[in-house]
C-alpha cells in the first residue's frame, strides 16, 4: 500500500495535483484531487503557435534629400564621382543627377531606390570611397575666395589667389567680379609676383602649344589669363601650362572688355 501511495505522490508531483491519504490506518483509499484549470493554462493550449508581433525597427535616418544644398551635398557627389556614378564635378546642390546617382548606387547593392541619402546607403558609400579633398569637392570651382593681397587694394587689379584658386577683378579696393581659375603644374608653374598686362589678344592660339587660348591677357611672358575649354570640361582634374585659365567664357569675355593694357596683376599665396 506505502509502494502505491508513493507512485501516487509521484504522479501528483509531476502532474501538478495535491495527494490527501485517509485519516485513520492508513489504509484508506487514496484521494487525489486534480488542480482546476486555470484561465492560463487553458490559454497556453491555444497559444502553442507564437504570435508575430509588430516590428519595432525604424526605418533608416534621411541624412540628405533632394533641393539640399552644402558642404554635406559636395562630399555626397565627389564620393559618388569616386565609384562612377556621377561624372561631373560636386556643385553642392542636391540635383536631379544627384537623385538618380543615389537610386543606381541603392539598386546596385539591393538598398531600396528611394533617391534620398539614409545613414545605410551613407555607411555603404564611406566604406567604398576614401575622404575627398578639398579640390575634389570644387572640382568644377565655386570655392569662396580668400582675402584679397594688400597689393590688390589700389588700382585697376587682376588679384589671383593660389591659395584659393580665384581671381577677384577688383577696382580702388572693390572687387567686382571673382571667379575661379586654374594653374600650371609643377613642372610648367604660373609665375606669382606684380605684374601689368602687357598685351591682350582676343582670339591667340598658342604657337608653343598649339592650342586655343580665347581672351588671353598676357602679364609674364608667354604667361596669360584666359579662358579655357579644358577647365570647362574636366575642371581641376587637369591643369595649364603656366597660364591662369578661367572657364566661364561669359565672365572672362566681360572682363577682357574692361580690363586694359597695363593694369596691374598680382598672383599670390
Amino acid at each position: 500500500m506505502r509502494r502505491v501511495i508513493a507512485a501516487l505522490v509521484a504522479v501528483a508531483a509531476v502532474g501538478g495535483c495535491t495527494v490527501q491519504a485517509s485519516e485513520g490506518d492508513g489504509k484508506g483509499p487514496v484521494r487525489v484531487e486534480l488542480p482546476k484549470s486555470s484561465p492560463s493554462s487553458s490559454a497556453g493550449a491555444k497559444d502553442d503557435k507564437p504570435t508575430a508581433e509588430p516590428s519595432s525597427k525604424a526605418p533608416p535616418k534621411v541624412l540628405l534629400s533632394p533641393g539640399d544644398t552644402g558642404r554635406d551635398v559636395r562630399e555626397l557627389q565627389a564620393r559618388l564621382r569616386q565609384v562612377a556614378w556621377i561624372f561631373e564635378g560636386p556643385t553642392g546642390t542636391y540635383d536631379g543627377t544627384t537623385e538618380e546617382a543615389v537610386k543606381g548606387f541603392q539598386g546596385k547593392r539591393g538598398l531600396p531606390k528611394t533617391g534620398e541619402t539614409d545613414t545605410v546607403t551613407w555607411q555603404r558609400l564611406l566604406r567604398m570611397t576614401h575622404e575627398p579633398g578639398k579640390w575634389e569637392l570644387y572640382l568644377m570651382g565655386g570655392q569662396p575666395a580668400d582675402k584679397p593681397d594688400a597689393r590688390c587694394l589700389t588700382g585697376r587689379v587682376l588679384c589671383i589667389s593660389k591659395s584659393s584658386r580665384t581671381l577677384r577683378w577688383m577696382v580702388d579696393g572693390r572687387t567686382v567680379t571673382t571667379v575661379p581659375v586654374r594653374f600650371g603644374s609643377e613642372y610648367t608653374p604660373t609665375r606669382e609676383g606684380v605684374f601689368s598686362v602687357y598685351w591682350k589678344s582676343r582670339h591667340h592660339v598658342s604657337t608653343l602649344y598649339d592650342s586655343p587660348m580665347p581672351y588671353a591677357m598676357f602679364f609674364s611672358g608667354g604667361q596669360a589669363v584666359h579662358y579655357s575649354s579644358d577647365f570647362a570640361a574636366r575642371g581641376y582634374a587637369g591643369a595649364s601650362h603656366g597660364c591662369v585659365n578661367v572657364r566661364d567664357e561669359a565672365v572672362i569675355a566681360e572682363l577682357f572688355d574692361e580690363v586694359r593694357d597695363g593694369d596691374k596683376v598680382v598672383v599670390h599665396w
